[in-house]
């Protein structure tokens, strides 16, 4: 599967269709902004508890999930949830909502940077107050031509609480360019209070300010999030952090496209 060619996104199919859907942000710095999301498929990482995992975790391979104790839950077959669209198709059904806050979201975005940098030059060609933001892991270096075409960039790097080594989860080079960028923004999933310690010898290492800081909980439930909410509102008091709910899920539940 060629990610290379600028001419092709490869994006998660929801019901058949591409998964491109215009709703609020739910997280981090710009919730509750009226978005279009683009999802793309494939990531680099497996997060146990990712609630977008039809994205990556296909049939065949052994990476578990927190889902895999719910009755009748499988590996997706990855044929039947990929949608291969050209640039033009793409942009053909951004072009539907009335909207110009462009959010790039996977999956893992930065997998497929020449494509989507076609689609944010083909979408500013037709309308020049089109803003981009897009969602990473922080494992994966922007190119030249695709950071300059990138409003915002949505950090969440990814913890011990992920299930991805730290070997995978952590990459040098990536994480001194997000921290140098005015444009990137970090987001910590929280599980527990003990994730703290992990976080800020982090953010003290690529010396990351706070206020370029968000904690959300981790949770695709309102009650996994209430009970998490507490105290994680605690922490960032304490520590200058801004927290980050999951707007979404309190809205409209676990469910997709919205």
């Amino acid at each position: 599967m060629n990610l290379r060619n600028p001419d092709i996104l490869r994006l998660a199919k929801l019901n058949d269709a591409p998964e491109i859907f215009y709703s609020i942000q739910g997280e981090g710095r710009s919730i509750g902004r009226p978005s279009t999301f683009v999802r793309t498929s494939l990531c680099n990482l497996h997060c146990i508890w990712c609630d977008t995992d039809y994205t990556w975790n296909w049939k065949g391979t052994p990476f578990p999930h927190h889902f895999d104790a719910l009755p009748g839950y499988e590996k997706y077959d990855k044929n039947a949830l990929i949608a291969t669209c050209s640039i033009e198709e793409v942009a053909k059904m951004v072009h539907q909502y009335p909207c110009r806050n462009i959010i790039l979201t996977g999956g893992e975005p930065l997998m497929q940077q020449p494509a989507l940098a076609h689609l944010m030059r083909r979408l500013r060609a037709s309308d020049p107050n089109y803003r981009f933001e897009t969602e990473t892991n922080g494992t994966l270096l922007p190119e030249v031509e695709f950071d300059a075409l990138i409003d915002q960039y949505n950090v969440s790097p990814k913890l011990e609480n992920s299930g991805n080594s730290r070997r995978l989860r952590e990459k040098k080079k990536v994480y001194e360019f997000f921290a140098s960028s005015p444009k990137a923004f970090f987001k910590f999933v929280v599980s527990d209070p003990a994730d703290l310690a992990e976080v800020l010898e982090l953010l003290e290492r690529y010396s990351v300010a706070a206020d370029k800081v968000w904690l959300m909980p981790e949770g695709s439930t309102r009650e996994q999030l209430e009970a998490r909410r507490l105290w994680l509102t605690d922490i960032c008091k304490t520590y200058g952090f801004y927290f980050s709910d999951r707007l979404h899920v309190q809205i409209w539940g676990s469910k997709k496209g919205v």
